[in-house]
């Protein structure tokens, strides 16, 4: 009665239902500043409490629950008092309800704890996994190390993971039942358990042969997912018929390496043993995938395991495996590559689903992560041309080693590649075969994280520990992944934890470097047994199973053994990982097509070139309609600059159903602003226009699309969509030519050598600016001369001059084309051979930048018309040749040069002294053109200019070429030699260049 003469005023309606009596009673409750039971009307509820106590009767029953929850021990009577409310509570009523309130506050700081506890294992549990099968480091460990040594450490599990446990959860709640939250699958169909099995369930989830690391993920569906197929109880139990299949696939794995090594024990080979459980992880991928819609697998390799995974996933035969293991003359011409580099492809039937599926083992060289750029661009390229916008059809597989993962800084540059628009794949899937070892460095001298795989946190991509002699765990995995992968097209990693039985190679003795962890692994077995040991005791199958099986594969084997004998010759072509079927066959091989266009053609390009789009529909930065004009007025004089030159080549092959992509830091703009592709509007933020892309309305496809600022992992990437067809034509344009020297790899491995290797060719096309013109040592020289240096090509071998097709030849020959050209036709025409030739070669081109927008690097209309052609010489035209009896000097050159000389011959009057040819494809060598102009002047002294320094640039590549096709020495007019590309000091550039200028027109 206490309570009702406290209030001041009543605000409640007496004629209520009770849901609004409990919610306004939740109301009070929850602050009293909103109290409702004040005022004057307290009088009335009293009197109605009164006769309500006595018979409940005889008060409207709507009103039971409240009364009964005023005079229960839950209501609190300081929840309803205000600062004016006289103190009458009597003092054991108020220690009841502290006591109550006590009590109430200890259960929601235990159940936080337990929701805390939970979060921690889902965040950090992976750091007790028994992820490492010879248990020698746990990602716990490396933590505590790192922790200051005054620290106090009372247990790994309450610093690491929880310190819940030992403090706020204790013994005495052990057998306490908690309501589970809701982020967490531990409970399958309960929703309440006691923390004995909460712990251990999370145990088992978290702390067992898995860890997984997903917390860090943006999208909460992503979590959730992880959380379903890592939590639910029994998600990890496999099926009798699974069981045995797992156990036959480790067979193949393990008795395959086995066989090696007895037929061939002193061949090196990079085996599998100690983590033959990846076979099991990529079989698992393959059939899971076939139920996922993916029709095709493109796949990258470390060469540690290729061959079995060659046998086992891609299903290679054992005869052409067994016979790369013996010396054979090869079939074909080229330098072919050691068997553990090379890739294949077949068209596999999925029994589990009976579904084909198209699998590509890509080759890749011992430089171990140049590959993972360039089958992430081939899967792009097969996903164009299957018109899968998705990627629900077509997926990346790329295979690392541990200590490459985390060292090798392309593997980021991949990485960062999954989300971007114009590169995703829509998800990839890493494995990292992780033998916790980098040829003979340990882990803690290689990374500066616990684990190899920490770099993929920064994509968004979750990370899956397994331990490698745990099969079910690792089949278990590999299914997370490729669902993941199918379901939210993004990447995932999965990091095999495994050894190296055997050290780096067969060759290798690891205990130099690593006796204990080898004195582990001698004492290990292998995966096959350890797994046979399981399912015997559950009795899944005999032990005349699992030796009917051995029995099985060690006789198919021999078989193969035995066929292997009577292989005498070895076929590179056998080893094609991405066939252009019908191309070469369909292809006139002496003859190469048309490069001129219609004037019909020509003039629908150029004009839709210099149209702006509506101004009522998009807005033009001001510049542009300035440089639209210039264009109009160069179309209507038919001349074309660079811009134009590049518009018709692109413009007349999407015309023919060419598709086009071009790549590089800016090319939709172009680094010197020359391009223009691509209009934004001023007004909309992101609005484009796109302006070849309407250019015809059946074209092919125009990718044009600026990358993020990495060479390599852009190089890779299109060199990897290049091999995907002979019918595109790809371009990477480096910002500046020497941009291109964080990209070697790429040319070193993949571009310079691919054909000779594993017969890939490639239209790749490279453009490098190029030009010293006093912007310093940085951005002047592409290097030509490292180009040149890896053409192979016998500088003391003159081809057949007499041979009409000794162009063509020339060019079936090359590895690759390297040109430096001076006029927009020439380009134009350079461009279209690419795809005119009955074959394909990686182009290099010199590209210029003054160049761009000089009036000395244009071309008439004429230049672009049928029955026109690259040139792969431009001979003197102008006075000298018309009286060449008479010409003192002819000086060869390549590049800008031909501007100074020309400007420079003018103003000094020599245009009848000295003749000018400049030599535009600089390899394959145009030994017949330059013959035909050295006879062309026979009084003229011979001399080569570049504006490179003497060390550098094309000169020490034609300077013997010159010299033995003339007989006689040639001298060279060039900037000293330097050790830097450039000068970064004008006075010293113009000295130079004044010094240059002087040896030209000395005579």
């Amino acid at each position: 009665m206490a309570l009702f003469r406290t209030i001041r005023k009543l605000t409640l309606p007496v004629h209520t239902s009770n849901s609004t009596h409990l919610m306004l009673l939740g109301r009070v409750v929850s602050s009293k500043a909103e109290t409702f039971l004040s005022g004057t009307n307290a009088n009335y509820l009293e009197a109605q409490y009164l006769n309500w106590s006595k018979s409940r009767g005889s008060v409207d029953p709507s009103w039971d629950r409240f009364y009964e929850s005023v005079s229960g021990p839950t209501l609190k009577i300081e929840e309803f008092e205000d600062e004016f409310s006289p103190k009458t509570i009597g003092q054991n009523k108020t220690s009841r309800s502290e006591k109550d309130d006590k009590e109430a506050k200890e259960r929601i700081k235990l159940h936080l704890a337990v929701q805390n506890l939970i979060r921690s294992y889902q965040a950090r549990g992976h750091l007790l996994a028994k992820t490492d099968p010879l248990n020698l480091s746990i990602g716990a460990g490396w933590l505590l190390k790192t922790q200051k040594p005054t620290m106090e450490i009372k247990g790994v599990d309450s610093v690491v993971v929880a310190r819940e446990i030992g403090t706020i959860l204790r013994e005495e709640h052990m057998d306490t039942v908690f309501e589970l939250p809701e982020r967490t699958c531990i409970g399958g169909t309960e929703t309440a358990l006691t923390l004995r099995e909460i712990i251990r369930r999370l145990e088992i989830v978290y702390c067992g042969p898995i860890g997984v690391e997903y917390m860090h993920l943006f999208d909460i569906d992503c979590l959730q997912f992880m959380r379903e197929k890592m939590e639910t109880p029994g998600c990890l139990q496999r099926t009798v018929e699974e069981k045995k299949l797992i156990m036959r696939r480790l067979t193949k794995a393990v008795y395959l390496e086995k066989y090696f090594a007895t037929k061939w024990p002193a061949e090196k080979r990079f085996g599998l043993e100690g983590g033959e459980s990846m076979i099991v992880m990529l079989e698992e991928i393959v059939d899971s995938s076939t139920q996922l819609g993916v029709e095709s697998i493109v796949m990258a390799m470390q060469h540690r395991g290729r061959l079995n995974m060659l046998v086992n996933v891609c299903r290679k035969q054992l005869t052409d495996i067994f016979a790369q293991f013996k010396p054979m003359e090869p079939k074909e011409p080229g330098s072919g590559d050691i068997k553990y580099h090379l890739g294949t492809f077949i068209h596999r039937f999925i029994r589990k689903t009976n579904k084909y599926l198209k699998v590509s083992m890509s080759c890749n060289p011992s430089h171990l992560e140049v590959v993972s750029p360039v089958v992430v661009g081939k899967a792009r390229a097969e996903q164009h041309w299957k018109g899968d916008n998705q990627g629900d059809k077509v997926m990346a597989i790329i295979m690392h080693g541990d200590a490459a993962f985390s060292g090798q800084g392309v593997v980021y540059e991949t990485l960062q590649l999954g989300n971007l628009p114009n590169f995703t794949t829509h998800g990839s899937i890493h494995i990292v075969c992780n033998n916790q070892i980098g040829y003979t460095t340990d882990p803690r001298f290689a990374r500066s994280s616990p684990y190899c795989s920490d770099v993929a946190k920064c994509m968004d991509a979750p990370v899956l520990h397994v331990n490698g002699d745990d099969a079910e765990a690792v089949a278990h995995v590999a299914k997370v992944a490729i669902e993941f992968r199918c379901k939210f097209k993004k990447d995932v990693v999965l990091d095999l934890v495994c050894y190296r039985r055997f050290g780096h190679s067969e060759e290798d003795e690891p205990m130099f470097t690593q006796p204990f962890m080898y004195k582990k692994i001698r004492s290990m077995e292998t995966v096959d047994k350890i797994y046979a040991k399981k399912i015997l005791a559950e009795g899944v199958v005999t032990q005349a199973d699992i030796n009917r099986w051995e029995k099985e594969y060690n006789d198919t084997l021999n078989k193969h053994f035995e066929l292997a004998k009577k292989v005498t010759k070895l076929s590179i072509m056998d080893w094609i990982d991405t066939p252009w079927t019908g191309f070469f066959e369909s292809c006139d091989p002496k003859k190469v097509k048309e490069t001129g266009i219609c004037e019909t053609s020509l003039s629908t390009i150029a004009h839709h070139f210099c149209k702006a789009p509506e101004p009522w529909a998009f807005e033009v930065h001001k510049g542009i309609h300035k440089i639209l004009e210039k264009r109009a007025k160069m179309v209507k004089e038919g001349v074309a600059d660079w811009a134009m030159g590049e518009a018709l080549a692109y413009g007349s092959l999407l015309r023919d159903k060419v598709h086009i992509r071009l790549t590089g830091e800016d090319v939709e703009r172009g680094t010197m602003a020359h391009r223009h592709h691509v209009y934004h509007h001023q007004g909309v933020d992101g609005a484009t226009h796109r302006v070849l892309d309407t250019l015809y309305a059946d074209q092919s496809l125009y990718s044009l699309h600026n990358s993020s600022l990495c060479e390599f992992g852009i190089l890779g990437f299109e060199v990897g969509y290049s091999y995907s067809s002979p019918n595109l034509l790809t371009i990477w344009e480096a910002q500046y030519g020497d941009f291109a020297d964080t990209a070697q790899p790429v040319f070193d491995t993949f571009i310079v050598n691919g054909e000779s290797k594993w017969v890939c060719q490639s239209g790749l096309v490279v453009q490098l600016p190029h030009g010293i013109d006093g912007a310093g040592p940085e951005h002047s020289s592409a290097r030509p001369e490292r180009y040149l240096q890896q053409a192979d090509d016998d500088e003391d071998v003159i081809p057949d001059l007499d041979d009409k097709n000794m162009p063509l030849n020339q060019l079936r020959a090359a590895n690759w084309i390297v040109c430096n050209l001076t006029t927009p036709a020439n380009y134009f025409h350079m461009i279209r051979r690419q795809i005119a030739l009955p074959f394909r070669k990686p182009l290099i081109l010199m590209t210029p930048k003054v160049g761009l927008k000089h009036p000395y690097y244009t071309s008439p209309f004429k230049d672009f018309l049928l029955g026109t052609q690259f040139q792969r010489v431009i001979r003197e035209t102008g006075p000298a040749s018309k009286d060449p009896k008479n010409v003192k000097k002819l000086i060869f050159c390549s590049g800008k040069v031909a501007i100074i000389i020309d400007e420079l011959r003018k103003e000094k009057k020599l245009q009848d002294k000295i003749a000018l040819c400049r030599i535009e494809q600089l390899y394959p060598f145009p030994y017949d053109l330059i013959l035909k102009e050295f006879c062309f002047y026979p009084s003229a002294k011979v001399a080569f200019c570049q504006e490179e320094h003497k060390n550098q640039g094309p000169w020490t590549f034609v300077r013997n070429r010159l010299e033995n096709l003339f007989g006689k020495k040639v001298e060279c007019i060039s900037r000293p030699p330097s050790a830097a590309s450039a000068t970064g000091i004008k006075w010293i550039h113009a000295k130079e260049l004044k010094e240059l200028k002087e040896k030209i027109i000395a005579m």
